[in-house]
């Protein structure tokens, strides 16, 4: 009996020797298989940093290309006395600019980081507006239909940077229709609670509205779906996009409070549907009145603002326009201006301001103490 005792004891020892060691061993698994897991996502968002660098400097290099050439020639042509064509390039170098700023807007956008003016909307009404410059932009080919819930209201968000939207998605569905198809963009109310929130990063539980711009088009298989809203991210030949569309409207949709959603399949179509949060408030704020100074009176401007170029610039056009500019590099120089018995009558203001913490804490506290008396306009 002891020796089937002690035998028991062995076995059941070395049982658990064995269990522990298995244990280790499945441990030691883990560890790896997540310090792999881990290396790939670094390596992917690496990937994904290096192709967003790429790309920026692809077409910032074209835009430069563009101003400081057109500069340049102009100048040449100003020095030489011939001016008859200056216009020409002048145009060119502000075409340029201007696609660099519409570059700019949609990295902002992307990096919700851009400044939004969301009011209340009427979600049908702005769509029925929309469809007129839709039209314009789509061939005749192309059939837009507008399917509206009655139910849907009204949402928060930037009227213009939501048509700006629509319109990317509805060239993106022209592109994959190019012998023609169905536009189809519909609204529907939609209530996400805590369990599908859980599912859609950033978004709260709460009421939406879903706007969805659906096609008839080729589609997209699941590899290009999983990567649609990468920035730079394009099936188009190079020259034909940016790669921006996308990850511009997945920026928007979230800095308003909402999110993206997409669903293709190959060979049946594509819906993309924004989720913006959805308001009963739909009475538009009136009561503000426009508080533009005139020009021409010699109001008093204090221009906050760290970069010299620009600030040279604000000032001069001001001047032009018979102001009084006062210009503050920082918050640190801007203090004693507005601490002083002189009168401001606007302040233009840099949003990101260099200077000491405390510096631009008070300056911020003085501007809103000075829109609380009504001795400053309050900004739009």
């Amino acid at each position: 009996m002891r020796i089937e005792r002690q035998a028991l004891d062995d076995l059941n020892r070395t049982l658990e020797e064995r269990v522990a060691q298995r244990t280790a061993e499945l441990e030691e698994e883990m560890s790896a298989r997540n310090r792999a897991e881990e290396a790939l996502r670094q390596s992917q968002k690496m990937e994904a940093v290096g192709q967003l660098t790429g790309g920026i400097a692809h077409d910032f290099n074209n835009m430069l290309t563009g101003i400081i050439g057109g500069i340049n020639v102009a100048k040449r042509r100003i020095a030489g006395g011939r001016l008859d064509d200056v216009d020409r390039f002048m145009d060119a170098a502000a075409d340029a600019a201007n696609r660099a700023a519409a570059l700019i807007a949609r990295l902002l956008a992307f990096s919700r980081r851009q400044t939004l003016d969301a009011k209340p909307l009427d979600v049908n009404d702005h769509l029925v507006a929309t469809r007129e410059l839709l039209r314009r932009t789509l061939p005749e080919n192309i059939a837009i239909d507008i399917e509206a819930d009655p139910e849907a209201g009204w949402i928060v968000a930037d009227a213009n940077q939501l048509e700006s939207a629509l319109l990317n998605l509805a060239i993106n569905a022209r592109d994959a229709m190019p012998d023609g198809g169905s536009l189809t963009i519909s609204t529907a109310t939609r209530r996400i609670d805590e369990i599908e929130a859980r599912s859609l990063p950033g978004l709260k539980p709460g009421a939406f509205v879903a706007i969805g711009v659906s096609d008839t088009g080729v589609g997209m298989p699941p590899e290009i779906v999983a990567r649609a809203f990468e920035p730079f991210f394009t099936t188009k030949p190079i020259g034909q996009g940016t790669g921006l569309g996308l990850s511009m409207i997945y920026g928007f949709a979230q800095q308003s409070g909402g999110q993206v959603e997409i669903d293709s399949r190959v060979g049946e179509g594509t819906t993309i549907r924004l989720l913006l949060p959805a308001t009963d408030n739909g009475d538009q704020d009136q009561s503000r009145e426009s508080l533009a100074v005139e020009a021409g009176q010699g109001q008093t401007v204090l221009v906050v603002e760290d970069d010299d170029s620009v600030r040279l610039l604000i000032c001069e056009v001001l001047a032009d326009l018979s102001y009084e500019a006062v210009e503050a590099s920082n918050a640190d120089a801007a203090i004693p201006i507005i601490a002083s018995p002189r009168a401001i009558d606007l302040l233009i203001s840099d949003v990101g301001l260099p200077g000491k913490p405390f510096a631009v804490e008070v300056l911020a506290e003085k501007i809103s103490d000075m829109i609380s008396k009504e001795k400053l306009a309050a900004p739009r």
